[in-house]
């Protein structure tokens, strides 16, 4: 999404037309080519010994039937003489002499909460979860799509990021406290649903990124936790919270793991401008973020000395 965001950004500094379509059941359009069989489903009947079908077209939960369908969407326009992005596969464009025309794919979701009486925060402050307390959930789906459409929603509500990677991390085991929680965040949405991004119309192009780490804040692995935001202009079109891969020894490490992700962001984004034309400049905030690494590099230089000369 943070493509779409790029782009949608762009169109409204520049006054581009934007124009949305929404495909239903999309994933029904795959061909397969592979040979791939399920039972009879409920309900139809059929005179044969051995009840088999064989399927034409993809279906939902398939394996591959989200490259089926992308395979069919490229196709068809690759026959119109476009051309797929080489740092993103799914934003696809066409020139024709000044003009450009660009495609950004996405895949949306949603969920019924009107039910829910309203919170103001995302999570609890109170309450900390871990992966072994509580009940294990009978029906352990149920939280995990929940779970996973808040996931979707991250992509315009950025207030919930920290609380859906958080929950994130019990989606192999979720227990009582986990789907709690899910629902918590939930409630908080409820308090505003209508809530979004704003997208400026300015003519400024510059990147500006944010980041900060939390050392050591999982209880079960002892892990550190990255947030970053990008913006473009005074637009966010970027932003992430995760746990960090390997264990931090200290909170410079920490803070020097979670500015590397996001140069690493910016790079991306750079790559994304370079077939619009915008010219984003990105270099002199990555040549800023640079020196700060260093600057890490010679506090942990000096701590080492004082832990030695102890």
């Amino acid at each position: 999404m943070t493509t779409v965001r790029t782009l949608v950004t762009i169109a409204i500094k520049r006054g581009w037309g934007l124009y949305q379509l929404d495909v239903n059941n999309v994933f029904l359009h795959g061909d397969l080519h592979e040979e791939v069989y399920m039972e009879i489903p409920q309900g139809l009947m059929v005179d044969d010994s051995k009840p088999a079908c064989r399927l034409r077209k993809s279906l939902y939960g398939l394996k591959q039937a989200s490259r089926q369908w992308y395979d069919k969407l490229t196709e068809s326009l690759c026959s119109k003489a476009f051309q797929h992005s080489a740092s993103d596969y799914s934003l696809f464009y066409k020139m024709e002499g000044s003009s450009v025309v660009f495609v950004a794919i996405y895949v949306d979701d949603e969920y019924d909460c009107l039910g829910y009486t309203t919170v103001s925060s995302p999570l609890d402050s109170t309450i900390k979860l871990k992966a072994r307390e509580g009940a294990l959930l009978s029906d352990p789906m149920y939280c995990r799509k929940l779970v996973g459409k808040l996931n979707f929603l991250t992509n315009t509500r950025l207030n919930i990021a920290y609380s859906v990677q958080h929950l994130s991390q019990f989606m192999q085991a979720p227990r009582e406290p986990h789907l709690k929680a899910a629902l918590h965040v939930l409630r908080y949405l409820k308090q505003d649903p209508t809530l979004g991004i704003f997208l400026s119309k300015d003519t400024n192009y510059g990147l500006r990124a944010y980041c900060d780490s939390n050392w050591a804040s999982s209880p079960d692995s002892r892990k550190s936790i990255s947030g970053n935001i990008v913006l473009l202009g005074d637009s966010p079109i970027s932003w992430k919270s995760k746990k960090q891969s390997a264990v931090s020894l200290s909170s410079a490490e920490a803070e020097y793991r979670s500015i590397r992700k996001v140069v690493g962001e910016l790079v991306w984004v750079k790559k994304i401008d370079g077939g619009t034309g915008s010219d984003l400049p990105c270099l002199s905030l990555c040549f800023v973020i640079v020196w700060q690494l260093f600057k890490l590099q010679e506090i942990q230089f000096f701590m080492r000395g004082l832990n030695t000369y102890r």
